[in-house]
């Protein structure tokens, strides 16, 4: 069976766009299922990392310092960016806290970044994990597939690198 991924919009600030993935006919994207199912039970761990989309987004742009380099190609990343003591923190209840949800990412240059899907991560290795082996894998191979539809040209840059144009129609296959 083939299986391929349609590009989708997720949203854009000032200085980054996001963008997700679609996975065959699904109209949901990778990014929307990670918000769906971790907006319940690790919501606090969720809003810390959506909050670093928005502070990347508007602030920053996406500096390859605010991603953690996770990926089997030098290409995939994680979010949250590790924190002191090189771990990711959050607060919850007033107290700061290592936070270990991850959401996979292609950082595609400074000013667009793909959103993939994650879990909590219970190993120091993705690949050893049980919650995240699956999102690791499935994020190296998507990579892998988007960079080289840009080096087919099937995904072009805008002018000034901000953004992406494909054929809405595009499906990348993996």
């Amino acid at each position: 069976m083939n299986i391929f991924a349609r590009i989708k919009p997720i949203a854009q600030y000032k200085k980054v766009s996001y963008y997700s993935v679609c996975i065959n006919d699904d109209e949901t994207s990778l990014f929307e299922d990670f918000v769906k199912v971790h907006q319940i039970n690790n919501k606090t761990k969720l809003d810390h990392i959506l909050n670093w989309l928005k502070v990347i987004g508007n602030n920053y742009g996406a500096q390859t310092h605010h991603f953690r380099p996770e990926g089997e190609t030098a290409d995939t990343s994680a979010l949250p960016p590790k924190g002191i003591d090189r771990k990711p923190q959050y607060t919850e209840y007033g107290k700061k806290k290592a936070n270990n949800l991850r959401l996979y990412c292609l950082r595609a240059n400074e000013s667009v970044v793909f959103l993939f899907n994650g879990d909590i991560k219970t190993e120091q290795k993705a690949q050893n994990c049980p919650n995240v082996k699956t999102h690791f894998k499935l994020a190296n191979q998507l990579t892998k597939a988007i960079d080289n539809a840009f080096r087919e040209r099937d995904i072009v840059w805008n002018d000034d690198c901000t953004l992406i144009n494909c054929n809405e129609d595009l499906k990348i296959y993996f």
